[in-house]
């Protein structure tokens, strides 16, 4: 059982090196381009779609495909490690509880 737990434990850590990846290929591309043209927001604009679209996109209607495509990546890349920093907490927790 514990090399079970073990193995899980180590796939999602292995699930989250990728995510780590995949946020700095993704979301540092569409980051670059944001930059390059001179759009800068926050992190309220990003998790506030309300916010992103009435003080933001306003003001930047040309680069709304490049901004909504960086804040979408970010807030999934966020979800994504959220769940696996839980899964990994309750698996490491079964196993030094249970894995002896």
């Amino acid at each position: 059982m514990s090399i079970l737990l073990s193995s899980i434990v180590l796939g999602l850590f292995a699930a989250m090196l990728f995510v780590n990846a995949y946020f700095r290929w993704k979301v540092l591309k569409v980051y670059n381009y944001l930059r390059e043209h001179k759009v800068y927001f926050g992190t309220p604009h990003i998790l506030d779609q309300r916010r992103l679209e009435q003080e933001i996109l306003a003001h930047y209607p040309a680069h709304r495909r490049e901004i909504q495509q960086f804040v979408d990546n970010v807030r999934f890349s966020i979800k994504i490690a959220a769940l696996l920093i839980v899964l990994i907490t309750t698996f490491g927790i079964i196993l030094m509880y249970y894995g002896r």
